[in-house]
């Protein structure tokens, strides 16, 4: 059973996953209480596109997706904030029109001369070193983030006006939320793929508060969940020649229905 740790591209695979079990539902579970959940599926087909950009102009993907999502994101936020659509609506559009944008690029590209389905299931094969380096760099920088930010963040989920009125920042934690949404769902598409991101995210918070534990405990709970669905799906990835993403969401998904059978 541990011959999987004799290969190089398994460990880096779990070192990639485990920062990405645990950053994943660190913020989705403000996403899900903001009510924002969409946001993570919208990210990450605005991401695609940055993928498509980089393989087109030979940049490093990863580089590409973070750098398209954050210029989405800060525009959703703009758009938001400044009402000139719903949120709902600014998600939608720019699901769609990610999407869209990718599938031109790829076009334009003569569908490249690499497998697209590494980025949009994920693939524990093409996890580099680099990967590792980078999505260890920003997992740790996105987890000092959310602890320094975390009682306003808190505030803000639950009630904005009335964190506004009792002097938070809300503006600033709003665009801090987005920005780190964003670079989440861009350097856990290695691992999940982009198409796929999104259900990490949400699936093992959702999973938490069927517990119905304190907000604290909800993510210690989503976290757990999710690092444990990475390992088990890349485990199962391993032996049964699975893709990485969908093994990881089917597990994520088993444990949802188990907390349903706990709960009740």
């Amino acid at each position: 059973m541990f011959e999987i740790f004799h290969y190089s591209f398994m460990i880096r695979a779990f070192l990639a996953g485990g920062v990405v079990g645990i950053i994943a539902p660190l913020i989705g579970v403000f996403l899900v209480a903001k009510r924002y959940s969409l946001m993570a599926d919208s990210l990450a087909h605005v991401s695609l596109a940055g993928v498509a950009l980089g393989i087109l102009l030979g940049i490093y993907p990863v580089y590409t997706a973070i750098a398209v999502s954050l210029l989405a994101a800060l525009f959703i936020e703009r758009l938001r904030s400044q009402r000139h659509v719903s949120g709902e609506l600014a998600l939608a559009m720019f699901l769609s029109a990610g999407l869209a944008v990718a599938v031109v690029l790829i076009s334009l590209g003569h569908g490249f001369t690499i497998d697209l389905l590494a980025y949009l299931f994920g693939s524990i094969t093409t996890v580099t070193p680099q990967d590792v380096v980078v999505i260890s760099i920003l997992g740790t920088t996105i987890l000092l983030l959310i602890t320094l930010f975390y009682r306003q963040l808190v505030s803000l989920s639950f009630d904005e006006e009335a964190a506004l009125v009792s002097g938070v920042h809300t503006s600033f934690l709003n665009t801090l939320l987005m920005v780190l949404t964003a670079v989440t769902v861009s350097v856990a598409m290695r691992i999940v793929g982009v198409l796929l991101i999104g259900a990490l995210m949400v699936i093992p918070v959702v999973t938490a508060t069927q517990l119905r534990r304190s907000f604290g405990k909800t993510i210690l709970i989503a976290v757990g969940c999710s690092f444990i669905s990475v390992l088990i799906g890349l485990f199962a990835s391993f032996y049964l020649n699975l893709p990485a993403g969908g093994a990881i969401v089917v597990t994520s998904l088993g444990l949802f229905f188990v907390s349903l059978f706990v709960s009740n």
